[in-house]
């Protein structure tokens, strides 16, 4: 059995708050806008079959069957949804991503002044 760890451990995707499986932000953060069909398709497929930590491992072999799916079109999908974010791979295990991005540290530009005052202090 393969052991499933997340690709991107600060993504991991929460069940949104609102009452819908699928995150309304997929539609209102405009990401179904850059999807094609074959990406849609897959992703609502990832999303229906992975865990609580939105992982799910399916051969390309058995996502192409059950899609319906001629592989160079899969490879697009999954690229596409790379790209977009929705999405991480590291063969042959997939990731829903959160669509909820990591908060980002802010950094507070210093002035000239602290600067030196942190280099006095042996800070920087």
């Amino acid at each position: 059995m393969i052991q499933k760890i997340p690709i991107c451990a600060t993504r991991i995707r929460q069940i949104p708050k609102q009452f819908s499986w699928v995150d309304q932000r997929l539609v209102r953060s405009h990401y179904i806008e850059q999807c094609t069909h074959c990406a849609a398709t897959l992703y609502l497929f990832l999303v229906t079959v992975a865990d609580a930590m939105g992982l799910s491992y399916y051969s390309d072999a058995s996502l192409e069957s059950l899609l319906s799916m001629e592989s160079r079109l899969l490879a697009e999908a999954r690229e596409e949804l790379v790209r977009i974010g929705l999405i991480a791979y590291a063969k042959p295990l997939y990731q829903v991503l959160s669509l909820e991005l990591p908060a980002s540290r802010s950094v507070t530009p210093l002035s000239v002044g602290d600067i030196f005052k942190q280099l006095a202090k042996g800070g920087l």
